[in-house]
């Protein structure tokens, strides 16, 4: 089992920048791929990025290219998520997640969740 806590979410005005961290614990030698889904009020969790594990390989949303840059330190077991110039439409539960299969923008790859933590950018 791989648990994931994430921290850093909070209230900023459109334009702000946000980083949002997560922490692996548990069998993270298992980890293939680390990534971020959000979920605002009334939508499906849609996916945000992810990065493997163990290379530089990430993926974006079309969304938040140029502006999200999702990052990792396998050292300390830590991915992080730097949301740049954020707009009102990012508001959402962001939620750290991880798959022991691939790199992936598919939900059902993901075995692992965190609890998410709310980001609202207000215009």
């Amino acid at each position: 089992q791989v648990q994931l806590v994430e921290s850093g979410g909070g209230l900023v005005q459109a334009g702000d920048s946000l980083r949002l961290s997560c922490a692996a614990s548990g069998r993270t030698g298992s980890i293939d791929a680390m990534g971020w889904f959000r979920q605002a009020p009334g939508k499906e969790r849609e996916f945000v990025c992810a990065i493997r594990w163990t290379s530089s390989n990430t993926y974006y949303a079309d969304s938040v290219k140029g502006r999200f840059t999702i990052s990792r330190d396998n050292a300390k077991n830590m991915v992080y998520l730097q949301m740049n110039t954020l707009k009102p439409e990012d508001t959402a539960v962001y939620y750290c997640t991880a798959s022991s299969r691939r790199l992936t923008f598919i939900k059902r790859d993901y075995e692992y969740w965190g609890q998410g933590t709310q980001v609202t950018v207000s215009s």
